[in-house]
């Protein structure tokens, strides 16, 4: 009976080692995911009805405060100042009448300073002038400087501000 025992015990064991082996050493499968909480019906949409017409698209507002475009310089200028009477130039001789035309662009007709300051060899004061501009939109302002006994030859420059801020330069020369 002794030797029965042992069969059965064996037995049983390797039933069990069987059954362990099988079952592997797996983690259990992880959880189904939480149902999401109950939420309201989507509302039903209006019938159809015909659109309204989209009004036309109107422009947006020009920003406020005067913006500078360009600065060219010229010998003369047209009646009313606001066009240079021939093509731009840098080059000028010595008894001319030398003119800046600054383009600038207002969205009010808030005023503003436009300053013109003419420099001779990069350090020497020639002329300063300001203008009050009050224009909306597109405008020209015009500044000169003139000499009758003549302008010594050498390198020029204008540089024009707004509101005391430089905006723009233009080198120039005197031959």
């Amino acid at each position: 009976m002794m030797s029965n025992q042992h069969g059965n015990r064996l037995i049983i064991a390797m039933a069990g080692a069987l059954v362990l082996a099988a079952c592997g050493n797996q983690a259990p499968p992880p959880p189904p995911p939480p149902k999401p909480a109950p939420t309201a019906p989507a509302p039903t949409p209006p019938p159809a009805t015909t659109p309204a017409p989209t009004p036309a698209a109107t422009p947006a507002p020009a920003p406020a405060g005067t913006t500078f475009t360009s600065v060219e310089l010229g010998n003369g200028v047209n009646a009313s100042g606001n066009a240079l009477s021939g093509a731009p130039m840098t080059t000028f001789g010595a008894k001319d009448t030398i003119y800046a035309l600054v383009a600038t662009n207002s969205g009010s007709a808030t005023p503003a300073k436009i300053s013109a300051r003419w420099t001779f060899g990069g350090s020497t004061l020639v002329n300063e002038s300001t203008r009050d501009v009050a224009a909306t939109g597109n405008s020209v302002t015009e500044f000169h400087i003139s000499k009758p006994d003549g302008w010594p030859a050498g390198k020029y420059s204008v540089a024009i501000s707004i509101d005391g801020k430089p905006v723009g330069s233009k080198d120039f020369e005197v031959k």
